[in-house]
């Protein structure tokens, strides 16, 4: 065989290699390809499954199962939870099951829930004395005891907060981390004062560790009180946290309610005074679910999958062998970056499974780790690796810089994440001032409409504009306009949208 023969046949071979490689990536990327965002619900819900965050093939409607990788990114997303409350919250754990006679004694909070609560009423075979609720909610479990634990104003203020599953009918479409029939991670805190003024400085601190939780997520959102036909059942007022969805749609996030002493004069919560006095308590809660999650998921999510922040993310960096030439020594550079990693308590995966890199780039694009780092010869020669964040930014970065380099991009991807999820959000919110901008509005994104306050006017709205009045934003201050309905002028807003 001539040298121009084995010449021609070695580019040849060379050729077909660099063709099979970028077939195999190309099917790689279309079996990682999610359908177009733009369809929401397709979207999410393959994204769920294809990604392993949650499986809704569980044989009763609106209950899923975690898969680990979802439950992983639960835990650390719980984690910044804790960490919020941590300081002066006490975590604790109460009962699933609730009497009826004690669900049953707060009128306006049972109304609220009536259509909703699973009962237990056998143990075994045996029909029960007294029907048990699965909670919904847990004050009707949590306030008696607070009657027994309360005595005196020493004892106050009093802070816990549980994170357990609750359960409610849901009739509506369920939808997996949004509308389901088994919370699974309901974070509620119950705190008791002894005062109603302390009680409202407690709802603030709500909102603002709230706020904390949502910045640390990248997350925008809306801060509003809601409307008095919308509060929480039993409270005073609700201030309530929404984030945008792709489509338009808000989805509450997070709520905190100032009860007053309506739980406290349905249970007898009081304490004796400095002064002697005997004096009802005020309360407040707050909660947050997996809906975070979802909000998580939906805002920052794309075509290729998963999109997670550095703190959330089950695995921050995946490091990809470029297995040419000498393997052995690429895989052992590898182990030894590993080995690094870790020690700087980084989460790190390095894949040295079979598959072909690209293949490998798009399943962890799909897993949204924040950073991915490749390795092969041409890398080790050069001192280098080559990084590549989960929005596409690629650079080399020297070795012997790879930590701090890492953990400057990890902040930088935060920052991006952040303000494009702003730039989405912003484009999303529009002030109006009529019914019909309004009602135009609200089929896109969230409506910002004069309001004079009045309960006749907000139901005309609603019923007219045909989406929900989210409340009164707080933080915010606005000119007089035109209330949309009557014309009154006020300094009033309100924001309106279709919800989840």
């Amino acid at each position: 065989m001539t040298d121009s023969k084995i010449m021609f046949d070695s580019k040849s071979k060379a050729k077909d290699n660099k063709q099979s490689k970028q077939q195999a990536n190309q099917q790689a990327k279309q079996q990682a390809k999610l359908p177009a965002k733009e369809n929401f619900s397709e979207w999410y819900h393959e994204l769920l499954m294809t990604a392993e965050v949650v499986d809704n093939r569980y044989p009763v409607k609106g209950m899923c199962v975690w898969f680990p990788f979802g439950y992983a990114i639960k835990k650390n997303v719980y984690a910044i939870i804790r960490q919020l409350l941590d300081p002066d919250h006490q975590e604790t754990q109460f009962p699933l099951l609730i009497p009826e006679n004690e669900f049953m004694k707060e009128a306006a909070h049972i109304k609220g829930f009536e259509e909703e609560v699973y009962w237990v009423t056998s143990g075994g075979t045996s029909p029960l004395d007294v029907k048990l609720a699965l909670r919904p909610t847990s004050e009707t479990a949590i306030y008696p005891m607070f009657k027994v634990w309360i005595r005196s104003h020493a004892d106050l203020p009093l802070r816990i907060y549980q994170i357990v599953n609750t359960f409610r009918y849901e009739t509506k479409h369920t939808r997996p981390l949004i509308r389901l029939r088994e919370i699974t991670s309901f974070k509620e805190a119950h705190t008791v004062h002894a005062t109603w003024e302390d009680a409202a400085e407690q709802v603030e601190v709500a909102i603002a560790r709230y706020s904390e939780f949502y910045r640390r997520l990248a997350l925008p959102f809306l801060v509003s009180r809601r409307p008095s036909w919308d509060k929480f059942p039993g409270a005073d007022y609700t201030t309530a946290i929404d984030v945008i969805m792709p489509d338009g749609r808000t989805l509450q996030v997070g709520t905190a309610h100032h009860l007053g002493s309506t739980f406290a004069k349905t249970y007898e919560i009081t304490y004796e005074a400095e002064n002697g006095e005997q004096k009802l308590v005020s309360q407040t809660c707050y909660g947050i679910s997996e809906r975070c999650i979802a909000a998580l998921i939906s805002v920052h999510g794309d075509e290729t999958g998963l999109v997670l922040p550095w703190t959330v993310a089950p695995t921050q960096v995946v490091i990809v062998p470029i297995l040419l030439g000498d393997k052995e020594k690429v895989v052992a550079v590898c182990r030894q970056i590993e080995k690094e990693l870790c020690s700087a308590q980084m989460r790190v995966q390095l894949d040295t499974s079979d598959e072909r890199p690209g293949a490998k780039f798009y399943k962890w694009e799909m897993k949204g780790v924040p950073i991915r780092l490749e390795v092969g010869p041409k890398d080790i020669e050069k001192g280098v690796v080559t990084l590549v964040r989960r929005d596409k930014v690629k650079k080399a970065v020297p070795m012997i810089e790879l930590v701090s380099a890492i953990n400057k991009e990890a902040d930088e991807l935060q920052t991006a994440l952040y303000t494009k999820a702003g730039n989405f959000h912003e484009s999303k919110v529009k002030e109006v001032a009529s019914i019909e901008q309004a009602k135009a509005q609200t089929l896109v994104g969230v409506a910002l409409v004069p309001w004079c306050g009045e309960i006749e006017c907000g139901h005309n709205l609603e019923d007219q504009v045909e989406a929900n009045m989210l409340g009164e934003p707080q933080y915010l201050n606005f000119p007089e306009a035109a209330c949309a309905v009557c014309g009154k002028k006020s300094t009033g807003r309100t924001y309106m949208a279709r919800q989840y």
